[in-house]
């Protein structure tokens, strides 16, 4: 009996080793032995993120790190900033007003990456035969829009210049999909939206540009983690932001290289999509002092217009780490 107890604990004891050594070859990624780890990013059919997951370039980078990733679609940044608070992904890109909002809504986010404001890449539209001819003319008139949206910004800023205030006209709240649709069938006089959408009204619709930044302080857009990861790991922030920063001159160089890479991979026409990408002058770099005052203007005229519920802070939410700001500045 003696012997007998001895081999079946020297057996269970190699099993569980077996075992043991197949769950952690199991949990590894190929690439070092390092323990697999997933990173959830939101992105929209415009911005370099969707130039990444088309280029399969971050995937690349972040290999080394022992990361894979997850590419999650959302039709607009409250969307996906209302999936970074579910702690449904983990990092996304979003126009300036969706964090405003979120941070006014208690989000747990931070600002961690910027990209300059395109001056054509949005715009109030109306149908070509509306006889709405300027801003001015928008008072009382029902305007879609996706609340929250850079969208909102635009508009907020072209009726205060035209001498109105926000409660001069009549807001309708819908997703782009829906915008379009209340658009096209007259049930709205005017629709603020961005692109691809906006390059395509123009090109399927024939919609006629009311207004665009061309006259306006355009903000910035930006990128967005938890507060947790950024904290935990700056490292693949700082990756994802270098591959970003990287990717972002190369379309700047390349808009028809861009649009044949991204066209199929978004579904849209490859004259659309370059249409739009010229219209976006990339250059990822870190949110300085001088990007979070300027947000903080944004965030000032949504509380002004009473569109958010409290004054925030923008700078309260605001990542930055010197080695990572050091390293975009190099590229």
């Amino acid at each position: 009996m003696h012997r007998h107890t001895r081999l079946s604990l020297h057996l269970a004891a190699a099993l569980l080793a077996a075992f043991t050594t197949l769950s952690a070859a199991a949990q590894t990624n190929g690439s070092g032995g390092e323990p697999a780890k997933v990173l959830r990013i939101g992105y929209q059919k415009s911005g370099l993120l969707a130039v990444l997951k088309a280029q399969g370039s971050l995937d690349e980078k972040l290999k080394p790190l022992g990361y894979s990733i997850k590419w999650f679609e959302f039709p607009a940044g409250p969307q996906l900033l209302e999936a970074l608070n579910a702690d449904s992904i983990d990092f996304g890109y979003t126009g300036a007003p969706p964090p405003v909002f979120a941070q006014a809504g208690g989000v747990r986010f931070v600002y961690v990456g910027a990209e300059p404001a395109g001056r054509h890449s949005e715009a109030i539209l109306v149908k070509n035969d509306s006889a709405l001819r300027g801003v001015s003319d928008l008072k009382g008139k029902r305007v879609a829009l996706q609340k929250g949206s850079s969208a909102n910004y635009l508009l907020l800023e072209a009726l205060k210049k035209a001498g109105l205030r926000y409660e001069d006209i009549r807001p309708v709240y819908l997703p782009p999909a829906d915008a379009r649709a209340a658009f096209e069938s007259g049930d709205v006089d005017a629709w603020v939206i961005w692109d691809p959408y906006y390059a395509s009204a123009q090109q399927a619709l024939k919609a006629r540009t009311l207004a665009d930044y061309s006259e306006l302080d355009g903000p910035y857009n930006f990128y967005e983690a938890t507060r947790d990861f950024a904290r935990q790991h700056p490292d693949v922030v700082g990756a994802i932001l270098g591959q970003l920063r990287s990717a972002g001159l190369w379309v700047n160089a390349h808009p028809v290289e861009t649009a044949a890479l991204i066209a199929p991979k978004v579904g849209l026409d490859q004259k659309l999509v370059e249409t739009w990408v010229r219209r976006y002058p990339y250059g990822t770099t870190p949110v300085t002092d001088e990007i979070a005052r300027a947000q903080q203007v944004v965030a000032d005229a949504f509380y002004g217009a009473h569109l958010i519920p409290q004054k925030i802070t923008v700078k309260d939410n605001v990542w930055q780490n010197r080695e990572v700001a050091a390293a975009l500045v190099a590229k």
